[in-house]
């Protein structure tokens, strides 16, 4: 089966894309895949699951670097198959699988050691397939007019802090997500909510979750520094777009709370359970039920004149 080219052009035309989940939001953030397919549905956006998809390649990247480049040359010429661009909810994904995209267009030589593998499966890497994030077909490619259409209810009086990652950000030649040196994308699908995107110090800092199980001491260190930070600019809450950084400030920042007797916490949501609340969507099908530090609190800062959507 042949893959037409595809353009950004009708990528904004299809609203179609292969939705890319990889490993660890199967595992551990299934609140992660049940908000964002909410979201993304009532936005008239199609997220289709491939089940030939494999793991994205990202921990074999220092320690296998081929094996490291056809993973993610695999997954991208399976959505080339069907004719479609990928979509990830990770932003380890979405690096890894941008510096695949980028390392097999200029170099000729690994591309056909590549593909002279992928050959076996009848696939085939030929460049056609762009790689997207959540945050990013929500922003440039629906639109903030379009979801801001969407928004039954609004939140009122509610400070967030953005938490934006590391590996959307950089090397910003090849992941193109934004300037990452001053990111306003997130802080702008946050607004359309309602909420208040909040400057704080550290907010393009590391979370901290790479060295978890490494060395998690440090780990902790540079989570509960970003903590305090946002803390301190008056943050209600954190908002990520990335399992890897949700992990970080949910489970592991009630290990860390417990190890070290601290009270005062707090809480992570993805970004597609904040819009969701704000589009109507039920606490339920956005998986609030899931997350370690609660989360209905949120709720109270709904504004209180369009409570329609919100039942559970």
């Amino acid at each position: 089966m042949g893959c037409d080219k595809l353009t950004l052009k009708s990528r904004k035309t299809m609203m179609k894309y292969a939705l890319f989940l990889g490993c660890t939001i199967q595992r551990r953030v299934r609140q992660y895949e049940l908000s964002s397919r909410a979201v993304l549905k009532k936005l008239g956006v199609k997220s289709v699951t491939l089940k030939q998809f494999n793991c994205c390649g990202y921990p074999l990247r220092n320690s296998d670097f081929k094996m490291f480049v056809l993973l993610g040359a695999r997954n991208l010429a399976i959505a080339e198959k069907r004719g479609l661009h990928l979509m990830t909810l990770c932003k380890c994904c979405y690096g890894s699988l941008k510096k695949v995209n980028d390392l097999l267009k200029n170099d000729p030589s690994l591309l056909n050691e590549t593909n002279a593998i992928l050959a076996k499966e009848q696939l085939a890497y030929t460049g056609n397939a762009e790689v997207t994030h959540l945050l990013s077909v929500l922003h440039k490619d629906v639109g903030l007019e379009a979801i801001k259409e969407k928004v039954k209810v609004k939140f009122k009086d509610l400070n967030i802090a953005t938490h934006y990652g590391c590996h959307a950000l950089r090397p910003s030649e090849i992941t193109q997500f934004d300037n990452a040196a001053d990111p306003v994308l997130f802080d702008q699908l946050v607004e359309v909510t309602g909420a208040r995107s909040i400057e704080w110090p550290l907010k393009l800092e590391c979370c901290g979750a790479p060295l978890t199980g490494v060395n998690d001491e440090l780990s902790m260190d540079l989570m509960g520094k970003k903590i305090s930070s946002a803390t301190q600019a008056g943050a209600h809450f954190l908002c990520v777009g990335c399992p890897w950084c949700y992990v970080q400030f949910d489970s592991v920042q009630v290990k860390m709370s417990l190890k070290r007797g601290i009270n005062n916490q707090l809480p992570g949501i993805l970004y597609p359970q904040l819009l969701g609340l704000a589009m109507g969507i039920g606490g339920n099908m956005l998986g609030l039920d899931k997350n370690q530090i609660e989360l209905t609190s949120i709720k109270n800062f709904l504004a209180i004149d369009s409570q329609e959507g919100q039942k559970q």
